[in-house]
């Protein structure tokens, strides 16, 4: 792997840790500060709000060379993790959160933008993916082992995990990423938002915000739906969250292969399409234990299979704004986080149960699965993509 790349990827393991590690400790941290599961469910939201916030954010940094941009990011990165695994209260946390999260849709935003730069032509999508690829790896490995911790020591050791991560990142970066030129700024603030005149670019955002939140609805309350439904001890979640660690790695890895083949929203519609049966199958069979396991694998391979697809090629369609397109899509991915860990939380508030959040996902995945097909069938079945 191209050592800048791997740099990227190293932000994305850090940034992976920081998001999904909470699913994983959420109960934990509930019992910590002596709050409810549902209430716990705010430090999701928190960061998926930072992340929006901080997307936009990059509006001020535009005209900056890129690789400054990611060494910024990678310093906050470190910095908001540091103050989540020293906060003392439930306020300070949310607040630690919040920082946490300005980062992850800049971060991801102009890093697709930077992986793009670095591929050979006509690998853009499996580069975006060799960057995302740390978010997978985290899942696999980062998030079991701060799931471990949690259980045997502190859940603050995962967020320092995190921290101690996204240090090395700007470490990386400083030594590893090339100088990027900032990218051409002829049409000022207002050139940035041309490309939203067209209709691809929010039948992405459509699809990502409405189809992600559907199944972030199921997997911000794994960890009570394997423990208080399907029965695990706390100490399976470790293997349990290490399982759909796999499948988000599995998911990524395969959404890569398949874009030298196929349109990037073909790849993506048909994953998420997969996950409307997989999420009424985890509704019906939750209580099973041989069922919900591989269920839980194949669901993550799905969430995790739309993501560098999309991410991909929405730069290719926001020319003059590919800083904001970039970063508006991990506005519509954690702006959908935050929403579902909402509705989900609501459910449960509402006394239906942990499995109730897989059905309440449903209708979203199908809303954003449609409007990605529609992408497909009137724009990109057929022709070239823009590079």
């Amino acid at each position: 792997m191209n050592k800048a790349l791997f740099a990227l990827s190293l932000g994305t393991f850090a940034l992976g840790i920081a998001e999904f590690v909470m699913m994983g400790i959420l109960v934990n941290i509930a019992s910590g500060f002596n709050i409810s599961v549902s209430s716990a469910g705010h430090f999701i939201s928190a960061y998926a709000t930072g992340v929006c916030f901080g997307a936009l954010a990059l509006l001020k940094v535009r005209r900056y060379p890129l690789k400054r941009i990611m060494l910024l990011l990678a310093a906050v990165i470190c910095i908001g993790n540091m103050l989540a695994a020293a906060a003392p209260g439930f306020w300070t946390l949310i607040g630690a959160r919040f920082i946490s999260g300005l980062p992850h849709g800049a971060y991801f935003g102009v890093g697709a933008i930077v992986a793009r730069k670095l591929a050979r032509p006509g690998r853009e999508v499996q580069a975006v993916a060799l960057m995302i690829a740390g978010m997978t790896v985290a899942n696999l490995f980062g998030v079991p082992l701060g799931t471990w911790l949690a259980n045997t020591l502190s859940w603050r050791l995962a967020f320092l995990a995190a921290g101690i991560a996204g240090g090395a990142t700007f470490i990386l970066l400083r030594l590893w990423l090339p100088y990027l030129a900032p990218l051409p700024d002829s049409g000022g603030l207002r050139g940035q938002f041309r490309f939203l005149r067209t209709l691809p670019p929010w039948l992405i955002f459509g699809g990502v915000f409405i189809g992600q939140s559907g199944i972030y609805c199921w997997y911000s309350y794994i960890d009570p739906l394997l423990t208080r439904v399907s029965g695990f001890s706390a100490a399976d979640l470790t293997w349990l969250m290490l399982l759909a660690g796999t499948g988000m790695f599995a998911g990524n890895l395969l959404a890569g292969r398949l874009g030298s083949y196929f349109k990037p929203s073909l790849i993506a519609a048909s994953m998420q399409a997969s996950a409307l049966l997989l999420l009424l199958l985890i509704f019906f069979f939750a209580r099973i234990q041989w069922a919900i396991v591989p269920l839980t694998f194949f669901c993550t391979m799905a969430m995790f299979g739309s993501g560098s697809p999309l991410q991909s090629s929405i730069v290719g369609y926001s020319r003059g704004g590919e800083m904001l397109g970039a970063a508006l899509i991990q506005i519509a991915y954690n702006a959908g986080n935050a929403i579902a860990a909402a509705v989900g939380g609501s459910v449960i508030r509402a006394g239906y149960g942990y499995t109730y959040p897989a059905l309440a996902g449903i209708p979203f995945v199908a809303v954003g699965t449609i409007l990605i097909f529609i992408l497909y069938f009137r724009r990109e079945r057929g022709r070239s993509l823009p590079s």
